[in-house]
């Protein structure tokens, strides 16, 4: 295995693609949590049910977020992992624009536009995490490759936070749509200097290598197998963001909390989350394993979210310390997504690793539908508990029988 020096490490971590993926990822996910933050006010202020229709805007969302994921994640395979980049960007970034002017919208159901604006923004959106880590992990030493993975993340999901401080400071929910779309622009301006991935190049010149073959995933079982365990891996991730954290103020009658912010649920969660995304590559490079990393961290989720759902009564802000737990034990994101990456080859890497954890974000509806269906009979902590054992089951399974995939080269095609 190849050694660099710090000077090297410092030059390779720190290049061009892997700060322009960081900052696109930190706008995408400001974009992507920034309705979680204002569902209650932004809903309010126009006469809408903050959880009914709440839940279906965020529904439309992570549908747009699967039909997304496959649209770029196949446009990264034929056309280039660039495209997706500067297309992505600039329609989620337009919708978020959009979404800023809701209140002058008359001309349909407040609550049918902002649904619509936010399927369009989830379509953009899907494109920018996958493209990004897809070009890192291609650019990158393989000996570097979940270190700058990490990096892109670990700033990446600063986001949420800075998303919640904007809301805060601006006072104003529109105007903190407008102002995440804003960067976005300013964000495809910086992105005309990156280079594109060499070896997406090679295999664009073989015209018999079949690129960006979505269904292979589902005609061949080999891949099929590999496709979803790479998507059962990240479940729990959204489970704990889509349940506990983004519902978090349904949970608080129960917990004897007289509130519970849902906005600084998601900023306690994505500053933990943040700190964690930082560490787990080079956790996995320690234990020189992807596997194991990505278990022992699912182990220390599923014990905060047992705590937070079965210790008893709580203070609103013992809520948010739970957040926090869940948060930084699903800092292994930027490993899931790396997993995905290494698992399969060039010809089809874009479009695994841009679909895959947008799959994952695809099972908030159903999550949300089951929760809501076993709330009907059961309490909102028992029905949240059923959900997250089905969910926590699924990657437990996924992460014991999937490939080691440490320090493999990528330079290979399925």
């Amino acid at each position: 295995m190849k050694t660099f020096s710090a000077k090297e490490k410092f030059r390779i971590l720190f290049s061009f693609p892997v700060i322009i993926a960081a900052l696109g990822y930190f706008v995408d996910i400001y974009d992507l949590l920034l309705f979680g933050i204002v569902r209650i006010p932004s809903l309010n202020d126009m006469n809408l049910d903050a959880d009914k229709v709440g839940t279906m805007i965020i529904n439309y969302q992570m549908i747009g977020l699967v039909l997304g994921g496959i649209i770029w994640g196949v446009f990264g395979d034929k056309k280039g992992r660039l495209s997706v980049l500067f297309g992505s960007i600039l329609v989620y970034s337009l919708a978020n624009i959009a979404c800023g002017f809701l209140p002058e919208m008359n001309f349909a159901d407040k609550g049918t536009i902002y649904a619509v604006l936010r399927f369009i923004a989830g379509i953009g959106l899907a494109g920018e995490l996958g493209a990004g880590i897809t070009l890192v992990s291609e650019t990158l030493p393989k000996e570097l490759r979940a270190i700058g993975t990490s990096i892109v993340a670990g700033f990446g999901v600063l986001g949420a936070v800075v998303a919640q401080f904007t809301v805060e400071l601006a006072g104003s929910w529109t105007t903190a749509y407008i102002i995440g779309g804003c960067m976005g622009l300013v964000l495809l301006v910086l992105r005309i200097s990156v280079a594109e991935s060499g070896m997406f190049k090679t295999v664009k010149e073989n015209a018999a290598i079949k690129r960006g073959d979505f269904f292979s995933f589902f005609t061949n079982k080999v891949l099929f197998l590999k496709y979803m365990r790479c998507v059962f891996i990240g479940i729990p991730i959204w489970y704990g963001i889509g349940i506990l954290v983004f519902m978090a103020n349904q949970f608080a009658p129960e917990m004897g909390i007289a509130s519970i912010n849902p906005g600084k649920a998601i900023m306690w969660a994505y500053i933990a989350t943040s700190i964690s995304d930082f560490t787990s590559g080079w956790f996995s490079q320690v234990l020189k394993s992807r596997k194991k990393a990505i278990l022992y961290m699912l182990l220390f989720t599923l014990l905060g979210v047992v705590l937070l759902l079965f210790s008893g009564k709580k203070t609103e802000n013992m809520y948010y310390f739970y957040c926090a737990w869940i948060g930084f034990g699903s800092g292994f994101w930027a490993l899931f997504v790396t997993v995905a990456a290494e698992q399969f080859g060039t010809n089809l890497r874009s479009t695994a690793t841009t679909s895959v954890p947008n799959m994952v974000r695809g099972t908030v509806p159903i999550m949300l539908i089951g929760f809501d269906y076993l709330k009907q009979t059961n309490s909102v902590i028992y029905s949240a508990a059923f959900v997250g054992l089905i969910a926590f089951g699924l990657a437990f399974y996924a992460t014991l029988t999937i490939s080691e995939t440490h320090n493999t080269d990528l330079d290979y095609v399925d």
